[in-house]
């Protein structure tokens, strides 16, 4: 269990503001360099944090203050919490069920070829396994290499979709993006300087004629009421 200033800064701000408390007293209890208590004091640091009062959380008593102000080789000390926050446990390597297991080779040879950028430790912590697997697995030299089939480790169960996502994106961060494919719109410094044609000039196309056009769309319907009334 532990039992840790919340806040440091916020706190030290609140002590130089609302108590008469040394600096070293409000260095000591917030664990600051006495000039950084001082700089704050002058505002020269911390101008843009709001103080938080200890009393309200909990972390320091009225009567701890008061002893402090009429002592000043008093030390202050944290109040015991009300709820004890158990600390965090390191992480530990992922565990893998036994009846997944031995579908943990196909995963890593699926992981080699459709994502090369992966690093050993990244596929470590996405299947759970050692880095001389992976390393059997890339020189084919496992040996079971001959009966692997490379198998998506997000359909297998051995991941999630947003783990896999993310440790790509970690090992793509700083690695030049991938050339474009198929066609693509020409850049604008290109195309300016391309010659324009003129159609009508190079006798690409010829000028319509509207008459032309409509007679011979009225020649059309009178062809057509003929058929129509035989």
């Amino acid at each position: 269990m532990s039992n840790t200033l919340l806040m440091p800064k916020a706190t030290a701000v609140w002590l130089v503001d609302n108590t008469a408390l040394s600096f070293d007293q409000i260095a000591q209890f917030c664990r600051l360099h006495p000039l950084e208590v001082k700089a704050i004091a002058d505002g020269e640091a911390a101008q843009g944090i709001k103080g938080l009062d200890p009393v309200m959380t909990g972390q320091l008593s009225r009567d701890e203050i008061a002893k402090g102000e009429a002592d000043s080789e008093h030390k202050l000390k944290l109040s015991d919490p009300k709820v004890r926050v158990p600390e965090s446990k390191r992480r530990t390597p992922r565990y893998t069920p036994l009846s997944k297991r031995q579908d943990r080779p196909n995963a890593i040879l699926w992981l080699v070829k459709n994502h090369p950028e992966l690093k050993d430790a990244q596929i470590s912590r996405l299947v759970g396994t050692t880095k001389s697997t992976i390393e059997q697995i890339r020189n084919r030299s496992h040996w079971n290499s001959a009966n692997l089939v490379p198998m998506d480790p997000v359909t297998l169960g051995l991941c999630s979709q947003i783990d896999l996502d993310l440790e790509v994106q970690r090992a793509s961060r700083g690695m030049p993006a991938a050339a474009p494919t198929g066609d693509t719109l020409l850049p604008a410094s290109m195309t300016e300087s391309l010659e324009v044609r003129d159609r009508k000039a190079d006798g690409d196309e010829d000028e319509l004629d509207a008459d032309a056009v409509f007679a011979k769309l009225s020649s059309l319907k009178s062809t057509t009421q003929d058929d129509d009334e035989d």
